[in-house]
């Protein structure tokens, strides 16, 4: 890959992938700021509806099918992902043009450069976080931009797909990826940093990481001294944030959960927010926690999350029937998994969680801490079921099954059932729901997930 050092002169994109997630933000951050963007996906089909091309097209963006066709010599930069293979036809023609190909992280980076930037990190919490300190920005008046991993429901409800917002203010909002290592790319005005739990790569790796995302960051460093391996990474208490000691700049106490509701304080100042889990107030503690250092009080933190509508796919309530809340969340790795279960304990007598992996190398690396996690987190009635691991093709080595992850949670005593095809879940679960429960239904990267959540509910 070409590395180039700024967007000066260019102004004709072109995203390969441009339906995905990550993808989506940048192009819809780059046509919001007077640019050209193009783009072609695999999940675009001639004469088939898809959501995210429509909402796409809407914002300017020209979108194509797969295939060459939409690469041609006045496209000045083309951006892929980690997923993009050479043998995409779109790689092979911007090569024989000579045109520049480029990582996308390589150009939210050079997006950054262009604002104050605000980077969040952390192996949970990023997209809700940003979400959440958006908010507060916008309702403060500072008109922040935002770049993020998921859809913002206030920017949903524009019409939008939610994951990008070009504001007039100095601020930008991104998240800084650690997965791929790509954190260290970003040199922030304001670098924060939530939690560091084994996801993806090892603890040392990982540590690694952030230690040089913190040394990258021009100005305030941000950590959550609640969480024992950020708070290593500590460099002033002032800017620190924490919810089990008062060792910090902002400490948020008296936490307290009414139905999809919860309300606590930070240094005295009580807020309340429309969504669940001790893990979101330390969220919103984290995001106020930069907000204050910005300049915003306490008082107008309270007041911009008081209106948070929410992320997409987090704890999203799809709905209630006969005393049974159905909930959809993109927790997808150990910490997150916990934290939803216990999330949901506070709303009903009983919880019923489904969790489907994805990939089959992340859930082997991953399996004795999912075990642990989960298996921690359910109390005597709670119930844990698994389907089949997603796999989203490629080279994977299939030696490793869901079930696997079930027996050895049922080993330690706990309520655990496997139902190989989630088609079947339903019929499965039916005798074991009560009429005092919540059925939690978990899992991120497959496309067809959201589909299936809401089609359970209907059929429920």
């Amino acid at each position: 890959m070409k590395q180039i050092k700024s967007l000066e002169g260019i102004n004709n994109f072109f995203f390969v992938g441009v339906a995905g997630v990550g993808m989506s933000a940048l192009a819809q951050y780059l046509v919001g700021t007077g640019n050209k963007v193009s783009g072609s996906d695999r999940y675009f089909r001639k004469n088939t509806f898809n959501e995210t091309k429509t909402k796409l097209e809407a914002e300017g963006i020209v979108c194509f099918e797969q295939g060459a066709g939409g690469i041609n010599d006045t496209v000045q930069l083309v951006i892929v992902s980690t997923a993009i293979e050479d043998t995409v036809p779109e790689v092979h023609a911007a090569k024989q043009l000579g045109i520049t190909i480029i990582m996308r992280s390589d150009l939210l980076a050079l997006i950054a450069e262009t604002k104050k930037t605000i980077a969040v990190g952390g192996t949970s919490g990023k997209s809700t976080t940003g979400g959440m300190l958006f908010q507060i920005l916008q309702t403060a008046g500072l008109d922040p931009g935002i770049i993020s991993g998921a859809g913002l429901v206030s920017i949903i409800n524009e019409g939008k797909i939610g994951n990008a917002k070009v504001g007039k203010g100095d601020w930008l909002i991104i998240e800084a990826d650690e997965s791929d290592g790509s954190i260290i790319k970003y040199h922030p005005q304001i670098g924060l940093l939530l939690n560091i739990d084994k996801d993806h790569q090892e603890i040392n790796e990982l540590l690694n990481i952030f230690t040089t995302f913190r040394a990258n960051t021009k100005g305030s460093f941000v950590v959550n001294r609640s969480n024992v391996l950020s708070k290593t990474l500590s460099n002033n208490i002032d800017n620190d944030f924490s919810s089990d000691n008062n060792e910090a700049g902002f400490v948020a106490s008296n936490l307290s959960q009414n139905g999809m509701n919860i309300s606590f304080t930070i240094n005295s100042m009580p807020f309340n927010l429309k969504t669940i889990g001790k893990h979101n107030m330390e969220n919103a503690l984290a995001a106020t926690a930069v907000a204050s250092i910005i300049g915003v009080s306490l008082q107008d933190c309270a007041k911009g999350l008081a209106t948070y509508e929410g992320i997409y796919r987090r704890h999203q309530l799809l709905g209630e029937k006969n005393g049974i809340k159905i909930i959809d969340d993109y927790a997808h790795n150990p910490a997150k998994c916990a934290a939803s279960i216990m999330a949901c304990q506070p709303i009903a007598k009983k919880v019923i969680a489904w969790f489907q992996p994805h990939g089959y190398g992340p859930t082997r690396f991953l399996r004795n801490d999912f075990v642990k996690e989960i298996a921690a987190a359910l109390r005597p009635q709670d119930e844990i079921w698994m389907s089949e691991i997603f796999y989203a093709g490629g080279t994977a080595v299939k030696d490793i099954s869901a079930n696997d992850l079930i027996n050895d949670i049922k080993a330690l005593g706990k309520n655990a059932f496997f139902v190989e095809d989630r088609n079947n879940l339903l019929q499965a679960i039916r005798s074991h729901i009560t009429n005092d429960c919540v059925l939690l239904l978990m899992g991120a990267r497959d496309p067809e997930l959201e589909g299936f959540c809401k089609n359970l509910y209907e059929k429920l």
